[in-house]
């Protein structure tokens, strides 16, 4: 993909309704995120792509139909996770991410992680913190079990509705 079309696509996500954009072809990935309104009122668009080659060219037209067909296939992921829950029992509880950030498992890089795997944890326990628009959110357990499995790694970028912790209800 070259710079011309790269500069459409970020105009066509500053432009619409559309907060994200995401186009994979061929193993390759390329990411448009719009941004809430700065203090100044700027929106800030941040593109970031994850390839180690080049994309092919592509016009921007014939990006847009796979993006709108993108949510079809996670539309399909929660359905293989509702057959999977019923193998972790009734008792297991999935902690899911509130938003999208970025998920740290300690207060500080220096500082020990809130809970590990085996853990007992309360009602009201700091699990991590997500990090949104450079705001520290706490997310908190809403049960009293045993931490079964964490399941992102410190530092790593997280989805709205993502699970991150799985909990042993006590």
């Amino acid at each position: 993909m070259d710079l011309k079309e790269l500069k459409q696509l970020i105009k066509i996500v500053e432009t619409s309704d559309i907060s994200e954009i995401e186009i994979e072809e061929e193993g390759k990935k390329l990411r448009i995120t719009k941004r809430f309104p700065s203090k100044n009122g700027e929106t800030v668009v941040i593109p970031t792509m994850a390839t180690h080659q080049s994309m092919p060219m592509m016009p921007a037209q014939q990006a847009l139909p796979a993006v709108q067909e993108q949510p079809a296939a996670p539309a399909a992921a929660p359905s293989a996770e509702a057959q999977a829950e019923p193998e972790r029992g009734k008792n297991i509880v999935e902690v899911r991410s509130p938003m999208v950030g970025t998920f740290y498992r300690a207060p500080s890089p220096d500082a020990d992680p809130y809970v590990e795997v085996g853990q007992t944890v309360a009602v009201g326990q700091t699990l991590c913190i997500i990090e949104a628009m450079k705001l520290m959110n706490e997310i908190e357990s809403e049960v009293n079990g045993k931490i079964v499995e964490i399941l992102v790694e410190n530092a790593q970028p997280v989805e709205f509705n993502q699970v991150l912790f799985l909990i042993e209800k006590a």
